[in-house]
């Protein structure tokens, strides 16, 4: 059995979904393996990932904005506030979504299906570096 590593690093524009699917999918498509499991993790607590759909931007609008509704910033019940009115529902945001994916690969590539592409869901509203770990192990 093999194994590789690799990490990639996003910036951000503030409060939204990044796709992150062509980097990731090219990374462990290079990696000359044939079966195996892949697993995407962000190294972040105000961050996430997500497998979505690909095809219609409205599905990543809507999702952002029921998360918006659902987890406010600046709610004064928060106690943790310490970088901002979004900085505890970041960390509630990430709860509720993952901060970590796993994905199969068959005949060389990921298994994803025809509508899904991975994306790192920003909860924070300013622009942030972030950094994506990718394990891949098979054969």
């Amino acid at each position: 059995m093999k194994q590789a590593t690799h990490e990639i690093s996003i910036k951000t524009h503030g409060r939204g979904l990044i796709n992150i699917n062509d980097a990731i999918v090219s990374w462990a498509q290079g990696q000359g393996m044939s079966t195996g499991l892949l697993t995407v993790f962000i190294r972040h607590t105000s961050a996430s990932l997500v497998i979505q759909e690909n095809a219609d931007p409205d599905v990543l609008t809507d999702l952002n904005a029921f998360l918006n509704r659902m987890v406010p910033d600046g709610d004064p019940q928060y106690r943790h506030s310490a970088e901002g009115d979004d900085d505890m529902p970041a960390h509630i945001r990430s709860a509720l979504t993952q901060t970590q994916i796993s994905v199969p690969l068959v005949n060389g590539k990921l298994a994803l299906g025809t509508w899904q592409d991975i994306y790192l869901f920003e909860h924070r509203t300013a622009p942030h570096h972030r950094q994506v770990v990718l394990h891949l192990s098979g054969e």
